[in-house]
């Protein structure tokens, strides 16, 4: 019997955190993309549609990501290939990398 209450109560939990996620969303979105974007002003049910589709779009599903790799990813290799690189190697690799993504601020020589 109380396992069945508890059974109970934590669905019911449940749907009222999808319930509040769902509105707190819709609220979200209809106070920011009307206004930034000039976006429609949606309800409720196409909210949990909207998060419906971007759960089947974005997330994955199972227990691995999209790579294959399960959850350490990338950094197995990177590490294993950062270890094998000489330290001439690591300094090219870390130059490529910082000219690359680092901001530059523009010169203001140049063009004159």
């Amino acid at each position: 019997m109380k396992r069945r209450y508890w059974i109970g109560k934590m669905i019911v939990f449940g749907i009222v955190m999808i319930a509040l996620f769902g509105y707190l969303t819709m609220m979200l979105w209809n106070w920011l993309v009307p206004e930034l974007f000039n976006g429609p002003v949606i309800n409720f049910w196409q909210t949990m549609g909207l998060l419906v589709l971007s759960k089947i779009f974005l997330w994955t599903f199972g227990k691995h990501g999209h790579n294959g790799r399960g959850r350490a990813g990338w950094a197995p290799y990177w590490k294993e290939k950062w270890n094998t690189m000489s330290p001439d190697e690591r300094e090219r690799f870390k130059q490529k990398m910082k000219d690359k993504w680092c901001y530059k601020v523009p010169d203001s020589t140049e063009g004159k």
